[in-house]
């Protein structure tokens, strides 16, 4: 049998020292043969030290067992490296991309992330924003536009770099990456026009961003002569079933539909089956629009035609403007509004 190696005299030392006692960031530096200002930049700046110097350090907080303490790093240099980020839901995947690469390059940056869900609810922001003003964060994330007036004053008189995203406003609280969700429905309905649609149906949950690409859609159609669009409304979050039961509901309308616009991929897979479900045949009987352009749209049968929005850029975007924001002082910055745009695409459900 192999021998354990035997620890190191630094090793020995530091464990001995240190017994019952908080370790420092002096320890981990002897250890790894660094300075403590190599171990500080290692552990909450990794950008600014080779990979090889982070390797030593992370091989010497392992050792050691040591844990940085953000309270105290945070009040001395009135950084908490800590980022929040308001999504109004993980029960799809229609934000995911946005999330991952977001995450990604804030972590490559030396910050740590902090999820909260909304829920579609202002109200429901406002409270989580009560919870995450108090520890600091050196921003905050917001998914859309819409806060209460509560939440729009605490986040005024923070002081604290604020993105909104996924959507676009006259009126941001700070800085903004996202695309308009006006031009969304009145292009989805021009483009469904010249296609040759005519008896329009809407199913949505009762999203605000969602509402307003459906109210838009709507009235780009009341323009172009079509006055009657029935419209069902479920409740979040946006599922399989919610699209299945928007169906159900819109075929007990004594005009049936010839094309179902929907909020998002997820309901508009719901209205493919539901509609395979009564032997009805798409698009030639039942035409079907989703919004997302997830990873299965493209692999549901038939495929389905949507709406692409970019959503790895978005969050890149999102990190890269409060990555500036965070490195240049207040006041020497540009605003950001940033459109991201969005893509129609025609696949087999339309």
């Amino acid at each position: 049998m192999a021998k354990k190696p035997a620890a190191s005299s630094t090793d020995t030392s530091i464990n001995a020292s240190k017994k019952g006692a908080s370790l420092t960031l002096i320890d981990v530096a002897k250890v790894a043969g660094v300075s403590p200002m190599t171990v500080s930049r290692a552990l909450h700046r990794p950008e600014l030290v080779t990979e090889e110097t982070r390797e030593k350090v992370r091989e010497a907080v392992r050792k050691t067992g040591y844990v940085s303490n953000m309270l105290a790093g945070g009040l001395a240099s009135n950084k908490s490296r800590l980022v929040a980020i308001f999504l109004p839901t993980i029960a799809n995947s229609i934000f995911a991309d946005t999330v991952q690469s977001l995450m990604d390059r804030l972590t490559q940056a030396g910050y740590q992330t902090l999820l909260g869900l909304t829920g579609y609810s202002a109200e429901q922001e406002e409270k989580l924003l009560e919870a995450v003003l108090g520890r600091r964060p050196d921003g905050i994330v917001l998914t859309g536009t819409l806060h209460t007036e509560s939440s729009r004053l605490r986040l005024a008189q923070a002081g604290i770099p604020v993105v909104e995203s996924w959507d676009l406003s006259e009126d941001p609280l700070d800085m903004l990456v996202g695309f308009s969700h006006e031009k969304v429905g009145e292009e989805t309905a021009r483009h469904l026009l010249k296609k040759g649609y005519k008896r329009f149906s809407v199913v949505t949950i009762s999203d605000p961003r969602g509402l307003r690409r459906c109210n838009s859609l709507i009235a780009e159609l009341k323009r172009q002569g079509i006055e009657e669009v029935p419209m069902e409304i479920l409740a979040p979050p946006a599922t399989l079933e919610v699209g299945r039961e928007g169906l159900r509901r819109l075929l007990e309308q004594p005009v049936p539909p010839d094309i179902v616009v929907c909020s998002s991929d997820t309901v508009a897979q719901g209205v493919l089956a539901e509609a395979a479900s009564r032997g009805m045949n798409v698009p030639s009987d039942l035409a079907v629009m989703g919004f997302g352009d997830l990873s299965s749209a493209a692999q549901v049968h038939p495929a389905l035609s949507t709406v692409s929005v970019d959503g790895r850029n978005i969050g890149l975007q999102v990190a890269q403007a409060l990555l500036e924001r965070f490195e240049y002082p207040a006041g020497s910055h540009h605003p950001v509004r940033i459109d991201t745009g969005f893509t129609l695409i025609d696949r087999a459900s339309t």
